[in-house]
């Protein structure tokens, strides 16, 4: 908005574009004083043009003239004022459409203001978000730091404690070095000595296996002769075993006959002991049949005989 102008400054530069000829607008008004806003302008000379019809009524009241003389100036004057007033509203048309459009166009400016300064406000929020969020994450980070400075000195204190180890680690490790190298040096004569042992129980075995090869070849004769032996004997008891077969085939076959007798005759006995025991009166006193001796009942010894 224009600061600074007055009514004073607007009638002059107005009274300075009419009496160059020209139309007094809003912009050839802002122009001559070089500021003010179109609003203030134009009321402003709204109120210009009021007082324009004032002064002119001034301006007609003349001196002392000849009554045709000034009736003259009169009839003039009004055809001056007349044009002057058609010529003014025909401009004061053209202005008011360029005011019309000046309103318009500031309106849509207003609008784009507006949308800017709504967009402005909403990147300020989110600015100030943005600036919330970044202080959070600087105090954040402001404590991680600070938790990083103390995990470094205890980091620098176990890497000293680190440090005392393995110095005496090292001096242990060295200490070490020199019994490995102690215990290498006896492992070797140790080992000479188990190598001269060894040669010494390789030669002795080796003795000692010829020796059994040459027992091993005694006892290999030993074991075919015995072999040779037990195959006769075999062989002999196999045929023992067949002979007794065939005798012991041959004495059942007699054992089998003897049964056979021996059932024969307890059946012929059971007989006679039948017929002895029928009454003597069935026999004929003229056939009187002669005594027979009744067979004696072998033993069962004798029967297996």
């Amino acid at each position: 908005m224009a600061r600074g102008i007055t009514q004073d400054q607007v009638n002059a530069a107005a009274d300075a574009i009419l009496a160059s000829g020209e139309n007094p607008t809003v912009e050839k008004v802002r122009t001559e004083l070089g500021t003010g806003s179109p609003n203030t302008v134009t009321r402003m000379l709204d109120s210009w043009r009021g007082q324009l019809g004032a002064r002119l009524t001034q301006l007609s009241t003349l001196p002392e003239v000849p009554d045709l003389v000034g009736q003259a100036m009169l009839a003039l004057w009004r055809l001056a004022t007349e044009h002057a007033e058609r010529a003014i509203e025909g401009r004061f048309a053209s202005e008011r459409t360029s005011l019309e459009a000046a309103r318009t166009q500031l309106a849509a400016e207003r609008e784009s203001w507006g949308a800017r300064l709504t967009e402005a406000e909403t990147n300020a929020a989110q600015a100030q978000a943005a600036r919330e969020l970044a202080e959070h994450v600087c105090a954040t980070l402001d404590g991680q730091l600070q938790d990083s400075h103390a995990l470094r000195a205890d980091l620098l204190q176990q890497r000293d404690r680190l440090q005392d180890q393995r110095d005496l680690q090292s001096e242990q490790f060295q200490a070490l070095q020199a019994q490995l190298d102690e215990t290498r040096t006896a492992l070797q004569t140790e080992r000479e000595r188990q190598e001269a042992h060894i040669r010494a129980v390789e030669d002795r075995s080796h003795r000692e296996v010829d020796r059994a090869r040459q027992d091993a070849g005694q006892w290999q004769q030993r074991y075919e002769s015995a072999q040779r032996m037990h195959r006769d004997a075999t062989a002999a008891t196999e045929s023992r075993c067949d002979s007794l077969g065939a005798r012991v085939r041959e004495l059942e076959q007699e054992t089998a006959r003897q049964a056979g007798q021996i059932v024969g005759l307890e059946k012929a006995l059971s007989a006679a002991h039948v017929a002895a025991a029928k009454p003597k009166r069935q026999i004929s006193p003229k056939t009187k049949s002669p005594t027979r001796s009744t067979p004696k009942k072998p033993s069962g010894r004798q029967a297996r005989k």
